[in-house]
């Protein structure tokens, strides 16, 4: 049997379930409940992505969730395993502070930003989250945030320069 690539790291990702809601919906003969469920996957080295599943059962909305996180992942840059410079992420009315921080501090984060950060592969990082604390809502302002790192190549190809200048 032959593996491929994709199959391996398939294999490798980090799932974690952020949140899981039940909406019921009043028919004539009671109550029909359904599922959603926000899942963040990351490969735990600076991959993550985050997908929205809804089924009629748990199980089935989280694999949905799942499978719709790993097509949006994205790659965001690391520097000794925490980000290289202090971002703020915005979605909705949702707001995170990303700041980077030394060696040992460990993550500092609640919910739904930690589950993110730590998919990534984030270990040292300060986080305040402002304004809504809608699960939904964090998971993609910390998301923005982090689209937003770009690293010391990026920036000095960018300016014309070499990395060592800046």
């Amino acid at each position: 049997m032959v593996t491929r690539a994709r199959d391996i790291e398939e294999v490798q990702l980090i799932d974690k379930v952020v949140h899981i809601s039940r909406t019921a919906k009043v028919v004539k003969g009671g109550r029909r409940f359904s599922f959603s469920a926000v899942v963040v996957v990351g490969d735990g080295n600076g991959k993550v992505g985050s997908g929205l599943g809804k089924a009629k059962e748990v199980p089935e909305a989280i694999r949905k969730g799942v499978e719709r996180a790993k097509k949006s992942m994205t790659e965001i840059p690391l520097v000794n395993h925490t980000i290289p410079y202090e971002v703020m992420g915005k979605y909705g009315a949702g707001m995170v502070l990303l700041k980077p921080a030394s060696r040992g501090t460990g993550v500092i984060a609640g919910g739904a930003v930690r589950a993110v950060l730590e998919a990534a592969g984030v270990q040292n990082i300060l986080t305040k989250c402002m304004r809504s604390h809608n699960p939904h809502n964090l998971v993609k302002a910390t998301l923005n945030g982090l689209s937003q790192l770009r690293s010391r190549e990026t920036i000095a190809a960018r300016r014309g320069k070499q990395p060592s200048e800046i």
